[in-house]
């Protein structure tokens, strides 16, 4: 068996912790099989405990843009750690990553350190609903947030009508102040605005959704939800936990040219460790507690290891003006392989990618919204998965999770990975 030892360890993980695992996608539960635990990481790299290598797609779910064990970080962090590991006080390295990240993010004057990208987007719609006075939110289907209450509803019967908690624990109060609308239909947008007028405090939106697949805006949509919102004095929130710093050094909003009111972030700002921030302009970033009347705070947001690790991150990325560039040809690279073996082995398929975003579904049209990801053929995924992982290569265990790619890969990595797409899919 060539998952002996993780097989080994699953099985235990399951007797102390839910289901094995701290997260339930790596429980390979939409795919199967036993999840691979791995031992230690570097570069493009994953080894599992029965010592097999892996070329990683997954990239800790989207940090690890310039590779695993990234050696600047891996040094602040040990340098950091020798004086101490959090204080409860505030320390210079908060002001200057924040500096730093405010500099690199248009449309921003300060930002708030938080834990995860979770907090950062909760605590985002909390300041919304506190600055415009209004209570409900809209977000679309498909688009995650993280697992804050208010995130965690499905759609009700209708596009004008309330959420549903869609799991339970989710109080019917909490989901009634949620409304869904659907990711690139910018109608079921302007229903639910005409239904609740005067009440909609903000829109929160991954600007190029990941939770999905990837899947990118499309016909202006963002640009129209700006003028969404401005028209009904409504915030617009862009959920950066996973294009912030990647897609572009200031995210979508630099990619697209879009310009969001509150900013969410995530993963490459904290260079691997566990970090969510959250950004405006300075008349919203003054609401919050202590110099405004919107409460939010953490024991352990601005940790000095996990400020560290971000700031090596976000000035190794601020100085190499070839980075994006670089990503971009790569992830193109890949793409351009995928579709040629794709094509050639006769399967039906749709290719998604912005920058260093990149999706395989196995389905016929386009994919633009959750309900076009849901219409994927599942069991060839599953297939696909397991004959990639068997062969070395670790994509996401879910067809609703985008690859992401990481300047550590080389183009011999990329090679083999079109390699072994050929021998699974034929």
């Amino acid at each position: 068996m060539i998952y002996q030892r993780s097989s080994e360890l699953f099985v235990e993980a399951q007797n102390y912790i839910p289901g094995g695992v701290n997260s339930p996608v790596r429980a390979f539960k939409s795919v199967g099989g036993t999840p691979i635990f791995v031992n230690e990481a570097k570069g493009a790299y994953l080894y599992d405990e029965d010592g097999r290598r892996y070329i990683d797609y997954i990239n800790s779910w989207g940090p690890m843009l310039l590779g695993h064990a990234y050696q600047p970080v891996v040094d602040a962090v040990i340098e950091k750690t020798k004086k101490g590991t959090s204080f409860g006080t505030p320390t210079e390295i908060e002001t200057e990553i924040a500096k730093l990240a405010v500099s690199m993010v248009p449309n921003i004057d300060k930002i708030r350190f938080v834990n995860s990208g979770t907090e950062a987007c909760m605590s985002a719609v909390r300041l919304a609903r506190g600055f415009t006075n209004r209570e409900k939110i809209i977000k679309f289907r498909g688009c995650y947030h993280g697992h804050s209450d208010s995130f965690l509803i499905a759609a009700g019967s209708g596009l004008s009508t309330f959420g549903v908690p869609s799991s339970p624990g989710v109080t019917k109060g909490t989901a009634q102040d949620t409304l869904l609308a659907n990711f690139n239909d910018l109608n079921s947008v302007k229903e639910l605005f005409e239904a609740n007028k005067n009440e909609i405090a903000a829109i929160i939106i991954e600007p190029v959704a990941g939770n999905m697949g990837c899947v990118p805006p499309v016909n202006n949509f963002l640009q129209k939800l700006r003028e969404v919102c401005d028209e009904n004095g409504a915030l617009l929130i862009f959920d950066e936990v996973m294009t912030g710093f990647r897609l572009a050094k200031g995210g979508a909003q630099e990619l697209f040219g879009i310009k969001a009111d509150i900013v969410c972030f995530g993963k490459v700002i904290g260079g691997g460790l566990p970090v969510g921030a959250f950004a405006a302009r300075n008349e919203i970033m003054d609401y919050l507690a202590p110099v405004g009347p919107v409460y939010q705070a953490g024991t352990l947001s601005g940790n000095p290891l996990a400020m560290a690790a971000g700031l090596a991150m976000l000035q190794a990325i601020n100085t190499d003006t070839e980075l994006f560039h670089r990503l971009e040809e790569k992830t193109a690279y890949l793409e351009a392989g995928l579709r040629k073996v794709l094509t050639e082995n006769k399967k039906t398929f749709v290719i998604n990618r912005v920058g260093s975003m990149i999706s395989v579904f196995f389905c016929e049209n386009a994919v633009e919204n959750y309900e076009d990801a849901a219409k994927a053929d599942t069991p060839e995924f599953k297939a696909f998965f397991h004959g990639l992982l068997e062969r070395g290569i670790y994509i996401a265990p879910s067809s609703y999770e985008t690859w992401f790619i990481t300047d550590a890969l080389s183009y011999e990595d990329l090679d083999e990975t079109i390699k072994v797409v050929t021998e699974v899919t034929k």
